[in-house]
């Protein structure tokens, strides 16, 4: 029997689409990693986005991970969402130490205001000043300096008037 060339290009994608579709078979029916099974809290084989709730940057990275916009990762996004979080979060706290020393700077150059008896920290671009001052005018000086920092996206105050 005689086959002509597009009957050759039908079998041979038959052949690799069944192959392809084995492959995905197996790579399905490893087992999920420990981190991957913590996330998927109903076991379901996917996580969503309610299952991630509270974790830190994992938003953004959902989004980005999620390359059938399906709205849940399996395992390959996870893995994909889990490297990109890691990315976000090391460059979120590079840029929370730079935006503490922007604080800082600003909180020592502004006039009358002790800036050595406050602590600055920084968390997601949020800061906290604390520590003693002398009235509540330093106080306002002190939220007003923290407030004019471009990056800063809140300032919280726990300091205390001696």
């Amino acid at each position: 029997m005689k086959l002509n060339r597009a009957t050759h290009t039908v079998i041979a994608l038959a052949v690799a689409a069944a192959f392809g579709m084995t492959t995905a078979v197996a790579q399905d029916k490893q087992p999920p990693s420990p981190r991957f099974q913590k996330f998927d809290k109903d076991g379901s084989g996917f996580i969503t986005k309610d299952e991630l709730k509270g974790e830190r940057w994992f938003e953004q990275a959902f989004d980005m991970a999620d390359e059938n916009r399906d709205g849940k990762l399996d395992q390959a996004e996870f893995i994909k969402a889990d490297s990109i979080q890691d990315r976000l979060a090391g460059g979120n706290y590079v840029s929370d130490t730079v935006l503490k020393t922007k604080v800082k700077a600003v909180l020592l150059n502004k006039k009358g205001l002790r800036s050595k008896d406050l602590d600055v920290e920084v968390v997601g671009g949020e800061v906290l000043l604390a520590g003693f001052i002398r009235s509540e005018d330093q106080r306002t000086r002190a939220l007003e300096a923290a407030t004019s920092v471009k990056g800063v996206v809140g300032v919280r105050d726990a300091m205390v008037v001696k």
